[in-house]
């Protein structure tokens, strides 16, 4: 997880990914379903270690950044798994 941060009433977790070029495809593909389970555990841990109540909402978001000129932002790219 590279940013936490707030939108509203709702904790996002986002991950970046970076391309230099599209030779091994779209930044956003590099976050696998392995990744995802890493990334929900990590975020569980996060929400348990803050106190936040179980009624706290919380998202998943991928920005995929293409050599630094294209810039994508996918707000709930995933859903919580375990």
């Amino acid at each position: 997880i590279d940013i936490i941060c707030k939108d509203n009433n709702e904790l996002v977790f986002v991950e970046v990914k970076y391309r230099s070029s599209l030779k091994y495809g779209e930044p956003a593909e590099a976050v696998t379903m392995t990744k995802q389970r890493k990334i929900c555990k990590t975020a569980s841990y996060y929400v348990m270690s803050k106190g936040y109540g179980e009624d706290i909402r919380f998202r998943f978001d991928v920005i995929g950044i293409i050599g630094g000129d294209t810039i994508g932002h996918f707000e709930n790219a995933f859903e919580y798994i375990i």
